[in-house]
């Protein structure tokens, strides 16, 4: 086995990331605080073709020193936009008929490895505050609710580390 170099990996370009086809799934940061977390989704939803991902709330949106020390560019690459309401957010995609997932532990959510995918449709995958989560307003417009099943004594995910769980999952699903 030997590593790959930088120049073996084949990696876009702004133009070309632009220009692919982009995996149907939207996600949606709210409140989110640390703008280290807020520039890892961003790398993550570089990495897997991601088609946009709304900033809501208090969220950060870039340029940031910050934000860019984990997206590493990414934030020139992912289309992104600011909302200031959540709620407004998933309305509209709900209106376009996009399938709004929030990512919570909440009655009734479906574990991850038994979320099905529908082929053809377009999913947005809602995101919270490191501290509490997805706003209870917010799931309550959601279509439903995916849950990272955890066995250990936090129940607890970060929020850049769920991002990557649930985006690859889907990923996979739409994908494979």
């Amino acid at each position: 086995m030997r590593k790959l170099e930088n120049k073996e990996l084949e990696r876009k370009s702004v133009t070309d990331f632009k220009q692919s086809e982009k995996t149907p799934i939207i996600i949606v940061l709210d409140d989110i605080r640390s703008l280290h977390n807020i520039g890892s989704v961003f790398r993550t939803a570089d990495a897997f073709l991601i088609e946009k991902i709304y900033l809501c709330g208090i969220t950060a949106v870039p340029p940031n020193k910050e934000i860019h020390k984990t997206a590493l560019g990414a934030t020139e690459t992912v289309s992104w936009e600011y909302q200031k309401e959540v709620t407004d957010v998933i309305e509209n995609l709900k209106k376009e008929n996009i399938k709004t997932f929030a990512i919570e532990q909440v009655d009734n959510a479906v574990f991850l490895q038994d979320f099905k995918i529908e082929k053809g449709e377009k999913y947005a995958l809602v995101f919270g505050n490191e501290v509490y989560g997805v706003s209870q307003k917010a799931i309550d417009l959601c279509h439903g609710s995916i849950e990272i099943p955890q066995l250990g004594t936090k129940h607890s995910l970060n929020i850049s580390v769920s991002t990557g769980i649930v985006v690859w999952d889907l990923f996979q699903k739409i994908n494979y």
